[in-house]
């Protein structure tokens, strides 16, 4: 008997629905070659809401994506006004307690990169730090923003962190700036080296954040399992993903011990909105990170090795990869090596 797991849609705003169109292709795909059955349920959130809900996360797609087992997330467009509703993936990580951000970046096939054997993951904090959203005017010209860090979150990430460096290479280098937050960055700090105990096999060392923008570019071959907090995580993340050739090609989980969010890495670009020109490989890559969590290996696997063998090949190529393929000859590719594997 298949396997059934519900899965939550939000296709957000701009190149949103074109992108997570694709990747539920490549599920769809994935159902049809293997034993599973996928039901996915559609819900609203981005931008596009606040119109007629006054908020990007209506309480009824709070309430889907409770009844799911995960949920892919399109990219949306966070309005940037003073007063305006925070990013929708910033509420849903914090109501689902989503801690860990986890974003892989590795030279692909075919793929202009620095370095051909770059294969590293970036661990970030996801439920606080700068995006705690807490900021105000102080007086006029005068604002604050509050840098939350705890040590239950900075523990929580540190240990997946952790777990994920001993499935991989045994290396695991934290990212902070405790030479000038030493509050803050010490609170996080703390909280790794105590995780540390608990993986005596795992290789720690330590890097201070302007230091690491530096070494992802000089030697990014020499990391493994990066852990930070929540701004540096996303900015260095960002990074990593230009050394390896794009962001088209970067995927981001979002896990918590009872729910998974997935989602590409690059934003909403909504000038390219319905041209069916931009990268879907990011979303088809974020979904395989999702049959893996949900402990589809072999599922999650086909949708690896089909990927590779598009790239590999270079017949199929979007702008951004230096071709002039558009989104869905790229899902159409990828999809069509799922059912030949």
């Amino acid at each position: 008997m298949a396997k059934t797991y519900s899965v939550a849609v939000l296709k957000g705003d701009g190149i949103g629905p074109e992108v997570t169109e694709a990747a539920v292709k490549v599920l769809e795909a994935i159902q049809d070659t293997s034993n599973l059955k996928l039901n996915f349920l559609y819900g609203e959130a981005g931008y596009h809401c606040i119109p007629e809900y006054g908020t990007n996360l209506p309480e009824v797609t709070v309430a889907l994506l409770k009844k799911t087992d995960a949920c892919v997330k399109g990219p949306m467009t966070t309005p940037e006004e003073p007063g305006a509703p925070v990013s929708a993936a910033v509420k849903i990580r914090k109501k689902f307690n989503l801690y860990a951000n986890v974003r892989p970046c590795r030279s692909y096939p075919n793929v202009d990169a620095l370095r051909s054997d770059i294969d590293l993951v970036v661990v970030r904090e996801n439920t606080e730090g700068m995006y705690s959203g807490v900021e105000y005017k102080v007086s006029p010209g005068v604002s604050v923003a509050m840098r939350i860090i705890t040590q239950k979150a900075s523990s929580l990430v540190a240990e997946y962190a952790f777990k994920l460096a001993e499935k991989r290479r045994k290396h695991l280098t934290y990212v902070h700036k405790a030479n000038i937050l030493r509050v803050t960055d010490g609170v996080f700090n703390d909280a790794v080296k105590a995780a540390a105990k608990n993986h005596p096999d795992v290789t720690v060392d330590d890097v201070h954040i302007d230091a690491m923008a530096m070494h992802l570019v000089k030697k990014p071959e020499t990391y493994d399992v990066i852990v930070t907090t929540n701004l540096f995580g996303d900015v260095i993340s960002d990074e990593a993903a230009q050394v390896t050739g794009s962001l088209g090609l970067a995927a981001g989980a979002n896990i918590g011990d009872s729910y998974g969010m997935f989602e590409p890495v690059h934003g909403s670009a909504p000038k390219y909105t319905g041209m069916n020109r931009v990268n879907p490989t990011a979303t088809i890559m974020a979904v395989q990170m999702m049959m893996d969590y949900l402990g589809e290996k072999e599922a999650a696997a086909k949708i690896e090795n089909a990927v590779m063998q598009v790239l590999k090949e270079g017949k199929v190529r979007t702008k951004d990869l230096g071709g002039s393929s558009t989104t869905s000859e790229m899902s159409d590719a990828i999809a069509s090596k799922v059912k030949a594997l």
